[in-house]
């Protein structure tokens, strides 16, 4: 047959038409609670009980898919062999919570005849599931004995239909015939929907999906059907027959659906195409059943991972996989994993922007200071009009303002600009972090060349020139970095205390005219934050990876009275010292916003914005930072 034609099985009642995640280490581990008690031959009871330690994290913005297809060849008679879909279904119990997988979909051919036995035996198979993992089914054209889904009852009806799901939590209905189905899952903090299609989808059918897809005009949808699409041997996809009705009928008219599998056909392949409102749909083809044993139990990983906008897919065979590699065969060696780029690789998509259409982001409010104002806070700075008196959006803001310290403390700043900058050295901005309580920011124009730029300090008297903060700190802000980061900006200040740490008797830093504490960043965007401490006499340094240009970044150091640990975006950083550091070694000399001095002289200044700025005398948890999780 050409390389253009699809490849598919037979069917005994009807004629088909022609039509990065790893995480494969995990399966070599011991097995978890629940798995080991099934291997064990414990009860389905008790694994489920002993699995519940692993439970799937409904919040976090990473979860898996997991996607299984025609297992066929595995149920086929009296030659059938279970034991490569016990394996995977293990896998599944097993790694749920490591994974995190959210929910499992088989794309129909369970079983090669649809006969009784066979599906009574699938049947039994899918019971290591129940309770565990949750999933979904859908009838391919083997597990029938021909026509569409108003054809009555079948085996697979008995076996496969809403009965079995009905306790399910994630199980939101079927059609009246029962061969259609539909689940809710909650993943990465929001609601998801599978709707499970028969391998042949009546008018009547189509009729109650949009029902379901109406009922949920804000869900993103993942549509599983037997017949998609079919695939040339260089991996692109094509819609069949079936999927082409499927797309003109219910895909491209719905723009929540924007993933789409099938089986049936082989080789696997794949394509994106543009429904009615110009967004992404991404098609599918996942089946092995012409790999070596079935296929044997082969998944796939598609890997959601929101912080990153990215889907992760991976392919391979957990039978094969929990296999010492000393001992499996050549063939099982050659199958464990496909790494073909139409079994392993990444589609890019932006979550947010993707589901506008339909589901568009509530921006959160400004938060009031006093929700963000812990015990032990000394100063906290925000630049919108319930700290100062500021100019409409992108105009200067003169020197002499002043921004309250809205923690009552006194620590006011005021604006002054340095050498002979301009005007536009310091703007008023409405941009800002989506998380940050205020919806406003300063624009610094710092720079070499000539030195320029505009700092905040705070008055000669101010109590926080002199906290020495003996019990810990924490220190926050917003930045963004222009895009492009254009011109000489290196080793300029974000924030600083004024006075030359030779002065407090310290004698081990680089220079002895360096300041007492800094937060800077390198020629390469490393942030560093330097410290003389009180009660040592060093200056343990922190330094990160490079920052982001064109999008906010939270930062956040943290000191807890004896050591200091730099957070970027609530990830805490490698470079942090583990040497000791109690308290800063200030010299009663003002606190400055915007740059750094060296022998008590300021030279270039902050270039990018800057946020929401709060000091707090106490060590703080992520979960504690001004980010919307405090």
């Amino acid at each position: 047959m050409s390389p253009s034609q699809p490849r598919q099985s037979s069917s005994p009642g009807e004629s088909g038409q022609p039509g990065r995640r790893r995480l494969l280490q995990a399966a070599v581990a011991l097995p978890a609670a629940g798995t080991a008690v099934l291997a064990t031959g414990g009860t389905p009871a008790q694994a489920a009980t002993a699995a519940r330690s692993g439970r799937f994290d409904t919040e976090s913005p990473r979860f898996a898919l997991a996607v299984l297809p025609d297992t066929q060849y595995l149920f086929d008679a009296d030659s059938a062999d279970p034991e490569p879909l016990r394996a995977t279904f293990r896998y599944l119990v097993n790694q749920r919570k490591e994974a995190n997988v959210a929910f499992m979909t088989h794309l129909g051919d369970i079983t090669e005849h649809g006969t009784r036995d066979e599906i009574d035996l699938a049947a039994d198979t899918f019971d290591l599931l129940d309770g565990r993992v949750p999933y979904s089914v859908l009838a391919g054209n083997h597990d029938i004995a021909s026509g569409d889904d108003q054809r009555g009852n079948s085996p697979y009806l008995e076996a496969f239909g809403p009965r079995r799901f009905a306790s399910a939590p994630t199980f939101g209905g079927s059609s009246p015939d029962g061969y259609n189905s539909y689940h809710l899952l909650r993943a990465a903090g929001r609601k998801w929907l599978v709707l499970a299609l028969d391998w042949r989808t009546s008018a009547a059918g189509l009729r109650w999906a949009q029902g379901v897809l109406d009922a949920h005009p804000t869900t993103p949808a993942v549509l599983t059907t037997h017949d998609l699409v079919w695939a040339d041997d260089d991996g692109a996809a094509h819609l069949s027959g079936n999927g082409q009705r499927l797309w003109d009928s219910l895909i491209r008219g719905n723009d929540q659906i924007f993933l789409a599998l099938g089986g049936h056909y082989w080789p696997p392949g794949r394509t994106v195409l543009k429904n009615d409102a110009g967004n992404d749909v991404h098609l599918h083809i996942t089946n092995y059943q012409d790999r070596y044993y079935g296929g044997a139990g082969m998944i796939r990983l598609y890997s959601f991972d929101l912080a990153r906008d990215v889907i992760d897919v991976e392919t391979f065979s957990p039978w094969f996989l929990a296999r010492d590699a000393a001992d499996r065969s050549p063939l099982e060696a050659e199958t464990v994993e496909l790494t073909g780029d139409t079994d392993r690789f990444s589609i890019a998509i932006d979550f947010d922007k993707r589901f506008q259409g339909f589901a568009p982001l509530i921006p959160p409010t400004p938060r009031p200071a006093s929700a963000v104002m812990p015990r032990g806070t000394v100063a906290y700075w925000r630049f919108d009009t319930s700290g100062a008196a500021m100019p409409s959006a992108d105009s200067p803001v003169p020197d002499g303002t002043v921004v309250r310290d809205l923690s009552g403390n006194g620590n006011d700043l005021t604006v002054s600009r340095l050498h002979s900058s301009g005007p536009q050295a310091l703007t008023f901005s409405t941009d800002h972090h989506p998380g940050q309580p205020a919806h406003a920011s300063l624009r610094f124009d710092g720079g070499r060349n000539p030195d320029r730029g505009a700092i905040l300090a705070t008055g000669p008297r101010a109590p926080l020139n002199s906290e020495k903060f003996l019990h810990g700190y924490t220190i926050e802000t917003f930045v963004r970095l222009p895009d492009p980061f254009e011109g000489n900006h290196a080793w300029m200040g974000i924030l600083s205390w004024q006075g030359r740490n030779g002065d407090a008797g310290k004698t081990t830093g680089w220079s002895p005219l360096e300041p007492t504490c800094s937060l800077n960043l390198s020629p390469e965007r490393f942030l560093q934050f330097v410290v003389y401490p009180e009660r040592q006499d060093a200056d343990p340094t922190s330094w990160s990876h490079a920052l982001p240009v064109g999008r906010w970044t939270h930062i956040a150091v943290v000191n807890d009275g004896r050591r200091t640990v730099l957070y970027v975006d609530g990830s805490k950083i490698a470079r942090n010292p583990a040497q000791r550091s109690t308290g800063i070694a200030t010299l009663g000399k003002p606190f400055v916003l915007g740059a750094t001095q060296f022998d008590e002289k300021f030279e270039q200044g902050f270039y990018g914005w800057m946020g929401d700025t709060r000091i707090v005398a106490r060590a703080l948890s992520p979960r504690q930072f001004m980010t919307p999780s405090d």
